[in-house]
């Protein structure tokens, strides 16, 4: 029997697609996400459902899906490609969600509680955990400031690979990172209803040839974004070496290329590069790298 060329979910049109065009996929999602009761949420409205035709090949084209439940601002975004600044990127676009619905003779008391759900396919942050949740509280006593603001980070590379129908969580992290049919059927085989349905409109999307071309345009643009990003980088950070050997030889110490190497290095490595990637640039030996590490 020949296998599907299946889609991943975890490309953000086809996530997009997904959830927009079924709102009960989205809100059971949604619960088990925020681990809310599904009876609880009443009330969704999606704000930016269209997926225009201009934007699949966009680089830098936001594939969020904004809403408002029962009274809430939701954004979930799903990140496929590595951003080295996501963090900061998420917190400006939470800020946008937060103060942009304010209207003009509006109280501050009016401000809606705002959530961010960041969905991830790249390791951001240097824990176990796979779900980080942020929000705004006083450091030494963890009293929280506010109730309205949450930002949440789901990282894919931390999820289990076997399949746990007791935690419907990690089920749909699951199938939001399955990239076969192998995968999927291990989550059709779960017996959960949501899941069930959702492998089955995976399938559905995955027999659509207009759905297919899209899918394979819009990866390839957001490859060609990593691409450049990463050239740009990499330009960049080789400039700064070139600075530190430029200024150990103005100075006559072999010491000033060094500290321009050193100090590269560690500026990559608080960024989240990896290390095979800090030792291509600066030239540095992976027992160099320990060493800073340690230090």
């Amino acid at each position: 029997m020949n296998k599907r060329n299946v889609l991943k979910a975890k490309l953000d049109i086809i996530f997009k697609k997904l959830f927009t065009e079924n709102i009960g996929l989205l809100i059971d999602l949604l619960s088990s996400l925020l681990e809310i009761p599904i009876e609880s949420i009443k009330n969704v409205n999606i704000k930016n459902s269209e997926i225009l035709p201009d934007s699949i090949e966009g680089k830098f084209v936001k594939m969020d899906i904004n809403m408002e439940v029962d009274g809430k601002l939701i954004n979930i975004e799903m990140q496929y490609g590595k951003d080295y600044n996501y963090r900061e990127r998420t917190l400006f676009y939470w800020s946008k969600l937060y103060s942009g619905e304010l209207k003009s003779g509006e109280g501050f008391e009016d401000l809606k509680q705002s959530i961010c759900i960041n969905i991830v396919n790249f390791p951001i942050f240097d824990c176990r955990e796979y779900h980080s949740h942020f929000t705004v509280m006083e450091k030494n006593r963890h009293e929280v400031l506010t109730d309205k603001c949450a930002i949440h980070f789901f990282e894919l590379g931390k999820i289990s690979k076997n399949a746990n129908k007791h935690n419907k969580k990690e089920l749909w992290l699951q199938l939001i990172d399955a990239e076969t049919e192998e995968e999927f059927e291990m989550l059709n085989q779960s017996g959960i209803a949501p899941i069930q349905e959702a492998v089955y409109v995976i399938y559905q999307m995955s027999e659509d040839e207009k759905i297919q071309e899209a899918a394979r345009m819009r990866e390839k643009a957001l490859h060609i974004e990593v691409t450049n990003m990463r050239g740009a980088r990499q330009e960049g950070l080789q400039e700064g070496i070139q600075k530190g050997i430029q200024k150990g030889r103005q100075e006559g110490r072999q010491e000033g290329r060094q500290e321009g190497i050193t100090e590269t290095a560690l500026k990559m490595l608080k960024k989240g590069f990896a290390l095979q990637d800090v030792k291509e640039i600066t030239g540095l030996t992976g027992e160099d790298l320990e060493d800073l590490i340690v230090n």
